[in-house]
């Protein structure tokens, strides 16, 4: 099974022109240039599994389209997608946020889905997909400190319940390094599928790792990759797993 995790960042783009005609200008742009070209790339590693974050579901960038969907289609997956805020979050109530979320795309077929969400931070969102052989969590935590360690330990207690191998991927926002995560992986067991600490943000000059896949250790793996692609900020993370 192949296992891509990518921040598209809402398909806005990278570079000097994200910048232009005024810092971070870019995200307010519409974005079906750089959809296309993320649909050429994710076609062209042929993943079974796609775990993104950063997903505009609907809002004027994306023509009132929602990404994820426009991807399922194109790659003939079936899709779970959902706003990263929680119900009672302001951003709902804000136009363009209330568009942003993440969302989860398969080949297989989808067992059964569910949305969760942290009691802490302004980023809740957990997405749960069972599929046939294991359960995927898809996240992307707060930028705050506290916080993401108080997700965490959320997340950990999720994961207690599951009857499944499981895969737990997304944007961490470990800005501390690897050393965030350590208390994690040893509650839970799981392991780093990027064993060298390959780092994926900026995708220009990669210096953060910033971005997980973990597992239950059961799962092996048998080839991890961060291709040097520079449609998001973020670079994607390839893994294939030997079910």
């Amino acid at each position: 099974m192949r296992f891509l995790l990518y921040n598209i960042r809402y398909a806005t783009g990278h570079g000097i022109g994200y910048h232009l005609p005024l810092p971070f200008s870019g995200f307010f742009k519409q974005t079906g240039n750089v959809l296309g070209q993320i649909v050429s790339f994710i076609r062209s590693v042929e993943p079974d599994v796609i775990a993104l974050v950063e997903v505009d579901s609907g809002s004027y960038r994306s023509h009132k389209t929602c990404q994820a969907e426009v991807i399922a289609k194109a790659l003939d997956h079936f899709h779970v997608v959902g706003t990263k805020y929680g119900g009672g979050s302001m951003a709902n109530r804000i136009p363009l946020l209330n568009k942003q979320g993440n969302g989860l795309l398969t080949n297989q077929p989808i067992v059964t889905h569910r949305f969760h969400y942290f009691n802490e931070g302004v980023k809740r969102l957990v997405i749960e997909v069972e599929l046939e052989e294991v359960a995927i969590f898809l996240v992307h935590l707060s930028l705050k400190y506290k916080h993401r360690q108080q997700q965490l330990e959320h997340l950990h207690r999720m994961l207690s319940h599951s009857t499944k191998p499981v895969i737990v991927a997304g944007d961490f926002n470990t800005f501390g390094g690897i050393r965030e995560v350590q208390l994690f992986l040893a509650a839970t067991g799981l392991v780093n599928a990027n064993l060298r600490g390959l780092p994926s943000h900026p995708s220009h000059a990669p210096k953060r790792h910033l971005d997980f896949i973990l597992h239950s250790p059961e799962l092996d793996v048998s080839n991890f990759s961060i291709p040097c692609i520079h449609l998001s900020d973020h670079a994607p993370l390839i893994c294939d797993f030997n079910l």
